[in-house]
């Protein structure tokens, strides 16, 4: 599943192609969507002016300039496409944006299907399930806030970081990062961190968030961004989808092994628990 620097890059990608263009038409291919929308949404995009894009964990939100959002989230294998109108369908393109005065389209495109794109009234977003119990963003919350969080938790620290109501955007890949560049054993509790290992942690997520950013996010599945390029960042894991080779810092085999009902990879001798 798309994270948050996966998120953010098409968010940034989003703005640099659709922002203050205005939908012409809207073409849906998929039951799914047009379930979950209320029978006219297709008419009121038409004629509306994207005037934002944003990212809140990660979820894409696209304001339109008539008072509607469309909130995007991309589950597993969702992705958004800029292209010229000339492309031809693919059977995974489920919905379609064309646009007044423009050669290209916007496409999402999610083979697996489980992607949803929600037609709201922009006052109502704020209260739906899925976004109201977010989380802080890791890359705005303050050291303090973030120490305050760890401390009056008492669970282990992989399935806090995965948990989108305590921290929103995480997810496998850059918690298992953030772990292992501190050494801190997935299993251990949040509680039982001491400060400075918390203020560690908060420094090491928004370096790897930041980092993952800059490079365009991680391509590890299907993951690229809204011009079609895949991300960079998988040259730079350290332990994520690298068990059974040897830790770059004490040549020790990185494990895999399941906590709670996610994977986690680290480093048995570098991340021991205490």
């Amino acid at each position: 599943m798309p994270e948050l620097p996966e998120v953010e890059t098409i968010v940034r990608g989003l703005r640099k192609t659709i922002l203050n263009r205005t939908i012409d038409s809207v073409y849906i291919n998929s039951p799914k969507i047009t379930k979950i929308n209320i029978k006219n949404w297709t008419e009121l995009c038409r004629g509306q002016k994207l005037v934002s894009v944003r990212r809140r964990g990660k979820n894409i939100l696209i304001e339109l300039s008539d008072g509607y959002t469309l909130w995007v989230h991309l589950k597993m294998t969702g992705h958004f496409y800029f292209v010229t109108q000339k492309e031809p369908l693919d059977k995974h393109d489920l919905l379609i944006f064309h646009f007044k005065n423009c050669s290209h389209s916007l496409h999402f495109n999610d083979y697996r299907r489980f992607g949803k794109v929600r037609f709201l009234k922009t006052d109502q977003i704020a209260y739906q399930r899925g976004l109201a119990a977010l989380g802080p963003e890791p890359l705005a919350i303050s050291l303090s806030h973030f120490i305050d969080l760890f401390k009056k938790s008492r669970r282990m620290i992989k399935p806090a970081l995965l948990d989108q109501t305590f921290l929103a955007g995480l997810g496998n890949i850059y918690a298992d990062e953030a772990l292992y560049q501190i050494r801190i054993h997935p299993r251990r509790l949040t509680n039982r961190l001491s400060e400075k290992k918390l203020t560690e942690l908060h420094r090491s997520i928004k370096k790897l968030l930041l980092k993952a950013i800059e490079k365009m996010g991680t391509s590890v599945d299907s993951f690229s961004g809204v011009d079609g390029k895949p991300g960079q960042f998988q040259k730079y894991l350290q332990v994520y989808g690298r068990q059974g080779k040897p830790c770059h810092r004490c040549r020790s085999s990185i494990k895999r092994e399941k906590i709670g009902s996610r994977s986690a990879h680290y480093c048995p001798r570098c991340q021991r628990i205490r």
